[in-house]
């Protein structure tokens, strides 16, 4: 039986694909469902499956961005996008060994890419490394679809606090809100880590695991050990931060 990964941040549209894969391939196993970028490239991780459904705009990692590393991860899983706009993004695509869904997703459009899903089970897998190089390339023409954060409001005892993004070194999860990290201690944001990934500079700020957001401008060094796993050193912390092995293919040019 064939296994799939959903990854679509909005419930509704999460649900409507998988009502119609029900429809398109009966036989279709769904292993997990998504709903940011991080998870997703976990699940590849894990699970292993034969094919990604990506939404191309997800909190933390884009779409892009997941499916650069999973040819890493999972060289075998097949991509298809899904996407409602960024018509260059769709002729690149084309190019590539990858298939796309535009929203709103049409019955015909889905059954064709079932079938062509299905035919390419039986040709050799697309060069990997050829792919998550284009994937990188438009993860970073990709651009936001609003400005990325540049200060922030936290909690710090008593007091209200305002942080500047820029001198953050890593966010790290705490239940339903998240801790910002600086040179000088902690403050705690009200904000779920999901919704901050979703506004901070892609650039500059990176998930290292579904718990973790690293400022690149704070590492010092990343070191990677026999396993694949990775560990970053800070400028002006004494803790190291660990990379779990799915995303250390985002530092590979650090």
């Amino acid at each position: 039986m064939t296994g799939a990964i959903l990854a679509e941040d909005e419930a509704l549209l999460r649900t409507a694909l998988r009502e119609a894969l029900a429809q398109a391939w009966p036989e279709l196993q769904i292993l997990a469902e998504c709903e940011d970028g991080a998870s997703a490239l976990e699940a590849i991780a894990e699970q292993r499956p034969e094919v990604a459904f990506l939404d191309i705009r997800m909190p933390g990692l884009s779409g892009l961005e997941v499916a650069a590393a999973a040819t890493e991860a999972s060289p075998a899983t097949q991509v298809v996008f899904i996407t409602a706009y960024d018509q260059y993004a769709v002729d690149a695509f084309e190019r590539g060994a990858v298939d796309y869904l535009l929203k709103p997703i049409r019955a015909e459009r889905l059954a064709a890419t079932v079938q062509r899903l299905k035919a390419r089970r039986e040709t050799p897998p697309a060069d990997a490394e050829s792919l998550a190089a284009l994937f990188r390339e438009l993860a970073v023409h990709g651009g936001q679809s609003q400005a990325p954060l540049t200060w922030i409001t936290a909690g710090h005892g008593r007091e209200t606090r305002l942080l500047m993004v820029d001198d953050v070194a890593y966010f790290r999860a705490d239940s339903k809100y998240t801790v910002a990290v600086t040179a000088e201690g902690e403050a705690l944001l009200r904000t779920p880590i999901r919704e901050l990934a979703a506004r901070l500079d892609p650039s500059q700020f990176k998930q290292i695991h579904r718990s973790t957001i690293v400022n690149l401008r704070a590492v010092a060094s990343v070191v990677r050990d026999d396993t694949g796993k990775g560990t970053l050193r800070l400028k002006q912390r004494a803790e190291t931060l660990a990379v779990s092995q799915p995303f250390m293919t985002l530092f590979r040019n650090m």
